[in-house]
């Protein structure tokens, strides 16, 4: 019964933020002599991800496709997780070696940590119909962590074949995990 109850809290946490973006800022990075990357960045208030939905959990953004794929792995359904993916027998493989090398318990506490009151998804990061979300996760190794998406056939599955927009969106992630770019808007002129 905790455990049921636990996972209906944590569904509750899960599908939070999609209304609370704020507004999409369109942003250049330029590093390191590289081709620029520009992008469109969306931020959300502290605690958007621990707020209820508005109606049921579907793939349709990139935020509550990665809700529902966390919801499904700190639940340990990995069958379910992999098919949010556009390489899902690659994903499920990946998954059932994690799961397999830390045991079920862990595999389950590293997803449901996504979704602790002090870990913050600090923005959305957008190259035509590809995303990435950036989250700080306190509790973690490595404090910045990001999920690909990619939109395809109206749905946001998780971006799991290298491409070039892929590349490009690492390259935000890396800047961001350095210091060398902020998600904080820009003052308007």
């Amino acid at each position: 019964m905790a455990g049921r109850r636990a996972c209906v809290l944590l569904a509750a946490w899960l599908v939070a933020a999609a209304a609370h973006g704020q507004a999409n800022e369109n942003r250049t990075l330029e590093l390191d002599g590289r081709a620029p990357v520009t992008y469109t960045l969306r931020t959300f208030p502290v605690g958007a991800h621990l707020e209820r939905p508005a109606s049921e959990l579907a793939p349709d953004s990139a935020l509550n496709a990665a809700n529902l794929l966390i919801l499904q792995l700190s639940t340990g359904d990995i069958e379910s997780a992999a098919l949010l993916s556009n390489a899902p027998r690659r994903r499920f493989e990946e998954l059932l070696t994690f799961r397999e090398r830390f045991g079920e318990e862990e595999f389950k506490r590293v997803f449901a940590q996504y979704y602790l009151p002090e870990n913050r998804l600090i923005a959305e990061i957008a190259i035509e119909k590809h995303r990435l979300l950036i989250w700080n996760l306190q509790d973690s190794a490595t404090r910045i962590a990001g999920q690909f998406f990619v939109e395809v056939d109206g749905r946001y599955l998780m971006d799991d074949r290298p491409n070039d927009v892929r590349t490009q969106l690492h390259r935000v992630l890396e800047a961001y995990q350095a210091g060398k770019i902020g998600v904080e808007p820009k003052p308007s002129p």
